[in-house]
């Protein structure tokens, strides 16, 4: 008898609930169903269902050795997975979520590598600040932003890939014009440009630290815009004061179309986060983003400034 083949057999007889159920499911006769167990019983020297002519239920002994066996039979099939997974070049979709502003930078340049590294994939990338249902929208992981990005479901991993930084920039001639702020107080009396977030809601003050203590800041936002990308152009054009990511200040602040202000403040900062399934079966392509991505975000940013 294949004992492993026999432990199979007896799982699905007993999730099934008869012979003739299980049967369905393993592609045999109820015969041949009743024979593994039988043959399984008189190796044990006990036995494992109690069987009537309307139902069968397993034995005390039985619901053990069942959920001994579900075990052993669930840590093959992912030794199975692995072992694949050596041998398998990822291809296939993935699915994944981004924000709208993120998504569209430095996440952007990060799937281009990927995929020429695995020219097999395909991604599908929806860019949105709306919170997605990773179980029941069909993504199989979502980049988040923020301190409560993170899922406290338990089908769910987060993972912190790194905090990026917020510096405040304005343009040389909106300080020409208006000065400098030199504490975050004085943002207040500041044209400064603000983030405008889906629910339409938009930030009201800025929060930085000295010395790490919190030094709140409240602003004076006339221009609210829901594209980072659009808030720093306004403030390239003299428009405002911005508070962005420092990797999105890179070039800006090379070329001197902005100056960072408040430089003896630390801005706040935000964690990135990576969320997908807790699924002990992913496919190669989704092991493989996972994978790079962490590799990707967590090393360091190595900015000119």
């Amino acid at each position: 008898m294949d004992r492993f083949k026999a432990m199979e057999v007896f799982v699905a007889a007993a999730e099934a609930g008869s012979y003739a159920a299980a049967s369905t499911k393993l592609f045999m006769t109820p015969q041949m169903v009743a024979k593994y167990v039988q043959a399984l019983e008189t190796r044990l020297g006990v036995r494992l269902l109690n069987r009537t002519t309307r139902r069968q239920s397993l034995t005390e002994f039985g619901q053990r050795y069942f959920e001994r066996c579900k075990y052993i039979l669930s840590v093959t099939e992912e030794a199975e997975f692995m072992a694949q997974d050596a041998l398998e070049e990822p291809r296939g979709k993935i699915r994944i979520s981004a924000p709208l502003n993120f998504g569209s930078g430095s996440f952007m340049s990060f799937l281009q590598s990927f995929l020429s590294s695995h020219p097999m994939v395909e991604v599908e990338l929806t860019l949105s600040d709306q919170y997605v249902d990773l179980a029941h929208q069909g993504f199989e992981a979502a980049i988040r932003i923020g301190e409560s990005s993170g899922s406290d479901s338990p089908d769910l991993v987060s993972r912190e890939l790194r905090r990026y930084q917020l510096v405040p920039c304005a343009s040389p001639d909106y300080i020409q014009k208006n000065g400098a702020p030199q504490a975050p107080q004085d943002l207040i009396r500041h044209t400064c440009l603000t983030y405008l977030f889906s629910d339409r809601t938009h930030q009201q003050e800025w929060i930085f630290s000295l010395n790490g203590t919190p030094v709140p800041a409240r602003l004076n936002s006339r221009m609210r815009i829901n594209d980072m990308r659009a808030l720093i152009n306004a403030a390239i054009n003299g428009q405002g004061i911005v508070l962005a990511a420092e990797e999105t200040l890179v070039d800006a602040l090379r070329r001197g179309d902005l100056v960072r202000v408040l430089s003896d403040y630390e801005g706040p900062s935000r964690p990135l986060n990576l969320v997908y399934k807790a699924d002990r079966q992913q496919t190669a392509v989704v092991k493989a983003f996972i994978k790079e991505a962490v590799e990707h975000f967590t090393s360091s940013l190595n900015l000119p400034f």
